[in-house]
């Protein structure tokens, strides 16, 4: 029901206007264990705040672009100190992956001790794309 004196014509042109809530660009998340298991196989690139995992997945998988996942073990802190340093993984996910992520890859981002929630996050937005780097063979 609108109220009276709404302007349904201005709200129709604000709807039609609104950005799309999902982008293409960022990558899907990780949610099952077992794609979690497979990228603790693969290849591993660590890095001051966090280690890197990814693996590129087989052509049978359906699934297609990227996809992250994050973890911090209870080594991190308590639950407050996990949860921000998950949030601050999924900012840096965030700034660099769009750009940088591969089709068909997995990857996952895992909190270190002490040095997730506390590192700068410039620093860990470039040792992300370093690690990127080195992992699809892009060099230092």
């Amino acid at each position: 029901m609108t109220p009276p004196g709404a302007d349904v014509a201005r709200q129709d042109a604000e709807a039609t206007n609104a950005p799309a809530v999902l982008s293409c660009a960022m990558p899907v998340t990780l949610q099952n264990r077992t794609d979690f298991l497979r990228a603790a196989k693969a290849r591993r690139v660590p890095c001051p705040a966090f280690l890197l995992q990814a693996r590129a997945r087989d052509i049978a998988e359906t699934a297609c672009g990227a996809r992250i996942g994050y973890t911090c073990s209870k080594k991190v802190g308590n639950a407050v100190t996990r949860n921000r340093a998950k949030r601050r993984l999924r900012a840096v996910a965030r700034a660099v992956l769009p750009g940088a992520a591969r089709e068909g890859w997995d990857y996952v981002l895992i909190g270190r001790p002490g040095a997730t929630v506390s590192h700068d996050f410039k620093a860990m937005c470039a040792d992300l794309e370093r690690a990127l780097r080195k992992l699809h063979g892009g060099g230092k």
